[in-house]
């Protein structure tokens, strides 16, 4: 009985459009695979969906009030990210000039992931005992200090595109908290400054050149570092209103779009499920995201309602910053769909940060 009690107070709406989301996914890299007739990573693609699942449901057992009440369980989860993220210089094989994963046989492991999370945990205890110290500066700085070791470690792989949304996460949560306007226009001011700093000092060249391709679009080698986005924006012209159709896609199918089954899968899906699937796409994913803010707003206490709104910004940010990079909008900077692209480390994550969501809606 208890356990029948316990999964009707399931958000069952966030459960089905989740994996609605991996299907939709999980279709596409079928597609795709296809066409390179390799399926290793879509059978791998099912492993985490189901592993995900399980600790979602799993999670739902928890009480999420463990996490609040602990702070050095939260600390020993930080310490433990950032050793693995420093363990990447030094034990991470370098994949495309970046030193971003540990390889495990045919498995991969990204550590980033899991401390995104962690963070969100992290500071959802930290400003939910000190929203109403937030014109003290020296909260926002302590703060920030527990973001910046990571998003340093993060920033030297170098991986600017999970260091973006790390920094984006600590804003984000800053606003919701209250920061004052004042001492948030000091943070940008910062973050310009840190930023033209980085331009001439700490990015590789192909960084810039990510960049620079994405600036001046009509004027750099269409075959030189603008490829990749040329190639996406051709895809989703390409689609139409209904798509090509599976393992139809010209840009997909024939390797004219690069890695489509991560950074590029927004391209693909275009390409051969059309407009109707973009429509479909955008829409699962504004529901997910309504609901996990319905769930935000439903809570009575500050840590729950700051985890929400970090996790509600994680995806938020992943899916417009992957959706500009494959429209031409944004500079590719890698990062996936979330729970669409191919991925074990982020599908896995996101359904542990899912869980724990429902966890905060069956025990408030």
């Amino acid at each position: 009985m208890k356990i029948i009690k316990h999964f009707k107070k399931f958000d069952w709406i966030v459960v089905v459009i989740s994996l609605l989301l991996a299907g939709i996914g999980l279709l596409s890299i079928y597609s795709s695979s296809l066409g390179r007739g390799d399926f290793l990573n879509f059978k791998k693609q099912i492993i985490f969906l189901g592993l995900g699942f399980f600790l979602m449901i799993l999670l739902s057992f928890f009480d999420w009030r463990i996490l609040r009440d602990n702070p050095y369980l939260i600390l020993i989860f930080y310490f433990i990210c950032l050793a693995t993220l420093a363990g990447l210089f030094f034990l991470a094989p370098t994949i495309r000039e970046v030193k971003s994963w540990y390889k495990l046989g045919p498995f991969v492991f990204d550590p980033k992931e899991f401390t995104k999370i962690v963070l969100i945990i992290l500071l959802a205890k930290f400003f939910s005992t000190r929203h109403i110290e937030m014109y003290r500066i020296r909260h926002i700085l302590l703060s920030g200090a527990y973001v910046f070791f990571p998003a340093f470690l993060v920033f030297f792989q170098p991986d600017f595109g999970a260091f973006l949304i790390l920094i984006t996460l600590w804003m984000a949560i800053l606003i919701v908290s209250g920061i004052k306007i004042r001492h948030f226009l000091i943070l940008v001011l910062i973050g310009l400054l840190f930023l033209i700093f980085s331009w001439s000092f700490l990015l590789k060249d192909y960084q810039r050149e990510r960049i620079i391709s994405f600036v001046y679009q009509s004027q750099v080698d269409p075959r030189g570092i603008g490829w990749s986005q040329q190639q996406a924006k051709i895809a989703i012209g390409s689609g139409g209103i209904f798509g090509q159709g599976i393992n139809k896609g010209s840009q997909t199918q024939y390797g004219f779009l690069t890695v489509p089954q991560t950074d590029f899968i927004f391209s693909a899906i275009a390409e051969e499920m059309g407009l109707v699937g973009v429509i479909i796409l955008l829409s699962l994913f504004s529901i997910l995201l309504w609901r996990i803010l319905r769930i935000a707003l439903s809570t009575e206490t500050n840590f729950p309602r700051l985890f929400a709104s970090g996790f509600a910004v994680i995806l938020a940010s992943q899916i417009f910053i992957h959706i500009g990079m494959n429209l031409g909008l944004l500079p590719v900077i890698g990062i996936p769909l979330p729970l669409v692209s191919y991925g074990g480390a982020g599908l896995i994550t996101l359904f542990i940060g899912l869980g724990l969501l429902q966890s905060i809606k069956i025990n408030q």
